[in-house]
């Protein structure tokens, strides 16, 4: 049974510009800035998945670019020095942080999976029975980032079983 979450976006919001001034920009030149564009591309994602008294996603997903600059701010290092290994254990680690203060935000009995990491297109990455319900969607140095919240309806999987 899952119930009604109790993040709205503006909670989303604070955490990641949290994320964003701890591990991404502690000097505070290179903000992300909003575009409010859901549909903005992406080509890297990350998610964990929170299960229990609340089911869904938080996903991470930006441009290869992005991604890269986001792993060498995140591990002191110039982006050329950054490995495909390092992207995906920084993208993972993001939605990993994100991921922990929605749980936290949650009722209790809500359970934090491992990160899922796809240096993939967003057309391989959907969710399944899952809609989104909220997002933080920016460009951060002229590349697009966003961080979204998917409510998976156990309904609609327990239909689908039967």
């Amino acid at each position: 049974m899952s119930v009604e979450v109790e993040v709205n976006e503006s909670d989303l919001a604070e955490m990641v510009e949290q994320v964003w001034e701890s591990y991404l920009d502690p000097e505070g030149v290179s903000p992300l800035i909003p575009t409010y564009d859901e549909n903005q591309p992406s080509e890297v994602h990350s998610s964990v998945s929170i299960t229990g008294s609340w089911s869904g996603h938080v996903v991470f997903a930006s441009s290869h670019v992005a991604a890269r600059r986001a792993a060498a701010a995140f591990l002191a290092m110039e982006a050329e020095e950054v490995s495909e290994e390092d992207i995906s254990d920084t993208l993972g680690e993001l939605a990993n942080i994100v991921g922990g203060n929605v749980k936290a935000m949650l009722p209790s009995g809500a359970q934090l999976s491992l990160p899922q990491v796809m240096l993939a297109p967003e057309t391989s990455t959907r969710y399944p029975n899952a809609r989104r319900i909220s997002g933080v969607y920016g460009i951060w140095e002229g590349e697009p980032v966003s961080i979204s919240m998917w409510h998976s309806s156990a309904d609609k999987q327990e239909e689908k079983g039967a």
